[in-house]
C-alpha cells in the first residue's frame, strides 16, 4: 500500500495557490485566480490520478514504448512515428482558438511539476511503474498535439475492405457488407487496380492505432476496435418538464481501465466549465460552463485517402508522378531500445506516409490524411469553446474544430440551442474517396470546408434534435460536391431516439438518463417483421419463432428472446441468408460461401443489422414460403443447439442474455503481470443487456464481453446546473490503490448516476477531501 497521499503540494510555476475539491465520486473541482493556473493545475490533477495512462499514451503516440518495454515494440514504434505531426509548429498553434499554445504549455508544466514530485518521492508513483520497471517521463507542450492516432479517423479501412470485397464478391456484398448512404453510384476510379489490394497493406496503419499490448508485439487487428459511436440529442424547454432545455450525451468508446474519459471542473476569471475530457488535454470537450451546455458525437467525415503508386522500374527509391518520376523522403530516426538504439527509416511521398511497399509487383501505398494537417490534434479545439458565453460564441469557436469529425449540439438558458457539423472535410473534386486511387496526380485535393459550410440547425420548430452517428445530411445537401462520407452508421438507434423524442412533450432529466441505457433494437423488431408471412404452426420449433415474432425487441439481459435472437440472427441466420443471395448473384456455392469472408461482422464492432434486413427482406420476397421456413426453422435449430453448448441444457439455470453477454472490464498492464492483486487487475463480470444495435450500446467480443459503450454519461439541466447529472465508469482514478478506481462500475451497469456538483455551495457540500495547490513564494524588493 502506498502512503496517504499529502493534501498540499508546491508547485512550480503557479502565480497563485490553487484549491482542488475531490468529491464523493471522484470529480476534482479545481479553484484558480488565472486561466494560466487553472489549466497547469489541471495537468497537475491529471497526472495526480492518471499518470501511468497519460505516460503511456505519450509513449505509444511518439514511438517510445521499446525504451521501456524492449525490441518488440519497435515495429510498433516506427508505426507511430510514421504518423506524427511533422509539420510547421507555428502553423499548428496558429489553426486553434487564441490561447490555446498557452493553454497547452501550461498543462505540459502542471503535468512535469507532478512527474517531479512522484520521482523524487516514488512511494507515491503507481505501481505500474515499479511492475514494468521505469519512471515516467517529462512533457513538451508539443506533445499534446504530435501524436493524434489516439483519435477516430475514417475511412482507410473502408476503402480496403471495399475494394477486396468488390473484386471478389460484386456490389451486392458490398451492399451487404457496408450501407452506401446516401445511395449513390459507386465507381471504381480510373487508373485502379483492386488486385493490388490486400488486408496485409494497412498492418503499419493499423499498428500506428493499435492499444498496447503488455504481452508483447501489438496485433495490428486489435486497432479495430477504436471504432466506436456515441449518442446525443438536445430539447427545448417547450418540450420538457421543466421548461428549461436538456441536453443529453453518450459517447461510446471501447472499455478500458482506467476509462478514456475524464470528469474535471476548471474554475477561474472568465471561466468556469465542468465535464469530460481525455486526461492527457486541456480543457473540457463535453459539459457545459454555466453559459452553454455542449455536446458531441462522431459524424464520421472521410479524413483519409490511400493512394497506389508506380514504383520506377529503375530505381525503386521514386513514384510516377505526372509525367515522371518523383523521390520519397526519407526521415532517417533512431528508436531506443533500452539502453541500445535501432535505425529506422520513415518514407513518405508528397501525399504522405508510405505503410506498404512491394518492389516485386512495382507498387507502394501511402495514406493522405487530412488530420496530419495542421490544427488536428483530436478534440484539442474544445479549448476554444470552454469559455462561450452564448450560442453565437460557442458556434463561432467551431470554425477551429479541425478532428475528429462530430456532431456538435448546443443549448443556453436563454433558449438557443443547435446543432453545427464539425471537422475539416477534404474537397475532393473528381472521385469521393470511397476506393483508393493513384497517387500519379490525378487525384488530388482542393482545400477544406469547415464548419461554416457544414450542416447546421438552430432552433429547429420541431423542438429537438439527436444524432446517433447515422447519416443525417440535410436533403439540400449535395453529398457529390462535397462528399463527406458514404460510410455512415447504422441508423438503428437513431430510430429508436426519434421515436421517442417525437412522441415526448415533457422530457425529463430521468427520462433522458434511462434512454441512455435504453436496450430496445428498433431493427431487431424490422427484421423480424420480415418472417410474418412464416407461419409458426408450420415449422418444427415454431413455438421459438412465435416467441421472437412476439418480441418486444427490449435486449435486457433477462432476456430469453435476446439470447436466442442474438445468437441466431448473428451467427446462424446471417451465413445462411448470405449464401442465398450471393447465389442468387450469380455466384457458385463455393463463391457465395467465400463471400461470407467479406460480409460477415465482428460484433465488437458495434453491432450493424442493416445488410441483415436487407438481406431477410429481399428472400422474404423472392423465396418461396416453403423455403423461407426451412431456412428459419434450420438455422433457429442450430441457434439453439449453439445455445445448449454455451451455457448448457436450459433446465440447468435457465437462457437470459445476461448469463453470456456482460460487463467485464481488464487493466491490460496487470492483466498481463503475474502476483498482482486480483483486486487491481480489474472488474466484473456483471450481466449486460444491450447490444450494438441499441441507445445503450453494448457492442461484444468473441467472449461476448461487452467491447464497446458509454462508460461516461452526461445528463445536463440548463439553467439549473446543479440538477445536472453524470458517470464515468469503473472510476475517476487509474490508480489501483485509490478508492476512485472501481467505485462507479456497478453504478454504471445498474444506470445509476451521480450529481455533477456545480456551484460552490453545492461542490462543498458533496467534497471529500481538498488538495492545495501552493504557488512558489516570491521575495518582495522594495524600491532603490
Amino acid at each position: 500500500m502506498a502512503p496517504n497521499p499529502p493534501d498540499e503540494y508546491d508547485v512550480a510555476g503557479l502565480e497563485n495557490d490553487v484549491e482542488i475539491l475531490v468529491d464523493t465520486w471522484g470529480v476534482p473541482h479545481l479553484y484558480a485566480q488565472s486561466t494560466n493556473d487553472v489549466f497547469l493545475a489541471q495537468g497537475f490533477n491529471a497526472a495526480r490520478d492518471r499518470l501511468f495512462q497519460i505516460d503511456l499514451w505519450r509513449r505509444r503516440g511518439n514511438g517510445l514504448l521499446a525504451e521501456v518495454f524492449g525490441p518488440a515494440y519497435v515495429e510498433q514504434d516506427r508505426a507511430n512515428r510514421l504518423f506524427l505531426y511533422r509539420g510547421d509548429m507555428d502553423a499548428e498553434w496558429a489553426a486553434y482558438a487564441e490561447g490555446t499554445r498557452e493553454a497547452v504549455a501550461a498543462f505540459a508544466r502542471g503535468v512535469n511539476a507532478y512527474v517531479a514530485w512522484v520521482r523524487e518521492n516514488p512511494a507515491h508513483l503507481p505501481p505500474e511503474f515499479a511492475l514494468y520497471g521505469y519512471v515516467p517521463s517529462f512533457w513538451a507542450p508539443e506533445d499534446a498535439v504530435r501524436f493524434r492516432t489516439h483519435g477516430l479517423f475514417y475511412n482507410a479501412e473502408q476503402e480496403v475492405a471495399r475494394a477486396r470485397t468488390l473484386r471478389d464478391a460484386g456490389r451486392e456484398a458490398e451492399e451487404l457488407r457496408q450501407a452506401r448512404e446516401p445511395a449513390d453510384r459507386l465507381a471504381v476510379p480510373a487508373g485502379v487496380d483492386l488486385d493490388l489490394i490486400s488486408d496485409d497493406i494497412l498492418r503499419v496503419y493499423r499498428l500506428a492505432f493499435a492499444p498496447v499490448d503488455f504481452h508483447g508485439a501489438a496485433d495490428p487487428a486489435s486497432a479495430r476496435e477504436s471504432i466506436s459511436g456515441s449518442n446525443n440529442w438536445v430539447v427545448s424547454g417547450e418540450r420538457t418538464d421543466t421548461g428549461r432545455p436538456i441536453l443529453a450525451n453518450d459517447p461510446h468508446r471501447a472499455i478500458t481501465l482506467p476509462s478514456l474519459r475524464y470528469v474535471a471542473h476548471l474554475d477561474a476569471p472568465g471561466m468556469s466549465v465542468i465535464g469530460a475530457g481525455e486526461p492527457g488535454l486541456p480543457g473540457i470537450s463535453i459539459g457545459h460552463n454555466g453559459h452553454v451546455a455542449f455536446g458531441l458525437t462522431i459524424w464520421p467525415v472521410d479524413h483519409e485517402d490511400l493512394y497506389l503508386y508506380e514504383l520506377n522500374p529503375d530505381d525503386e527509391s521514386s513514384y510516377r508522378y505526372g509525367d515522371g518520376w518523383e523521390p520519397f523522403r526519407v526521415i532517417e530516426e533512431m528508436i531506443p531500445v533500452g539502453a541500445d538504439e535501432v535505425p529506422v527509416a520513415l518514407v513518405y511521398t508528397r501525399h504522405g506516409p508510405v505503410i506498404y511497399s512491394d518492389p516485386a509487383r512495382g507498387f507502394a501505398v501511402a495514406v493522405r490524411a487530412a488530420w496530419l494537417e495542421p490544427g488536428m490534434a483530436p478534440y484539442l479545439a474544445s479549448i476554444g469553446y470552454d469559455a462561450a458565453t452564448n450560442g453565437s460564441e460557442f458556434l463561432d469557436a467551431l470554425q477551429s474544430w479541425g478532428a475528429p469529425g462530430v456532431n456538435q449540439v448546443f443549448a443556453t438558458p436563454e433558449g438557443d440551442w443547435g446543432w453545427q457539423a464539425s471537422a475539416k472535410v477534404p474537397r475532393r473534386p473528381n472521385w469521393d474517396g470511397s476506393l483508393p486511387v493513384t497517387g500519379d496526380g490525378r487525384y488530388e485535393w482542393d482545400g477544406f470546408v469547415s464548419a461554416p459550410g457544414l450542416p447546421s440547425m438552430r432552433r429547429d420548430p420541431r423542438g429537438w434534435f439527436a444524432s446517433a452517428n447515422e447519416m443525417n445530411l440535410p436533403d439540400d445537401f449535395d453529398n457529390t460536391d462535397l462528399t463527406t462520407t458514404y460510410d455512415w452508421y447504422s441508423g438503428g438507434r437513431s430510430e429508436r431516439l426519434t421515436e421517442w423524442l417525437e412522441h415526448h412533450t415533457d422530457v425529463s432529466l430521468d427520462e433522458s438518463l434511462a434512454m441512455q441505457s435504453d436496450a430496445q433494437s428498433p431493427h431487431a423488431l424490422r427484421l423480424l417483421r420480415a418472417l410474418q408471412r412464416i407461419d409458426p404452426d408450420a415449422i418444427a420449433n415454431g413455438e421459438e419463432l412465435s416467441a421472437l415474432l412476439a418480441w418486444d425487441g427490449v435486449e435486457s439481459a433477462d432476456s430469453r428472446a435476446a439470447l436466442v435472437f442474438e445468437i441466431w440472427v448473428r451467427r446462424h441466420l446471417r451465413p445462411w441468408m448470405i449464401d442465398r443471395v450471393m447465389t442468387a448473384e450469380g455466384l457458385s456455392p463455393e463463391q457465395a460461401r467465400a463471400a461470407r469472408a467479406h460480409v460477415m461482422k465482428d460484433e465488437s464492432f458495434g453491432g450493424d443489422l442493416r445488410g441483415d434486413i436487407r438481406m431477410i427482406e429481399r428472400l422474404a420476397r423472392e423465396l418461396e414460403a416453403d423455403d423461407l421456413a426451412q431456412g428459419v426453422a434450420s438455422t433457429l435449430d442450430d441457434a439453439l443447439a449453439d445455445i445448449a453448448e454455451l451455457l448448457g441444457p436450459e433446465e440447468a439455470g435457465g437462457w437470459t442474455w445476461g448469463r453470456l453477454h456482460h460487463s467485464a472490464i481488464a487493466h491490460a498492464a496487470f492483466a498481463a503481470a503475474d502476483g498482482v492483486d486480483p483486486m487491481w487487475r480489474g472488474v466484473g463480470p456483471r450481466p449486460r443487456g444491450g447490444s450494438g444495435d441499441t441507445v445503450g450500446m453494448a457492442g461484444y467480443d468473441a467472449q461476448f464481453r461487452q467491447s464497446i459503450g458509454s462508460t461516461f454519461r452526461m445528463v445536463i439541466d440548463v439553467g439549473e446546473w446543479d440538477n445536472s447529472r453524470a458517470l464515468n465508469s469503473p472510476g475517476q482514478s487509474g490508480d489501483p490503490r485509490s478508492p476512485h478506481y472501481r467505485d462507479l462500475f456497478d453504478p454504471w451497469v445498474d444506470g445509476e448516476s451521480f450529481p455533477l456538483a456545480y456551484s460552490r455551495a453545492s461542490v462543498e457540500a458533496m467534497t471529500q477531501s481538498r488538495i492545495l495547490l501552493r504557488a512558489p513564494i516570491r521575495a518582495s524588493h522594495a524600491p532603490g
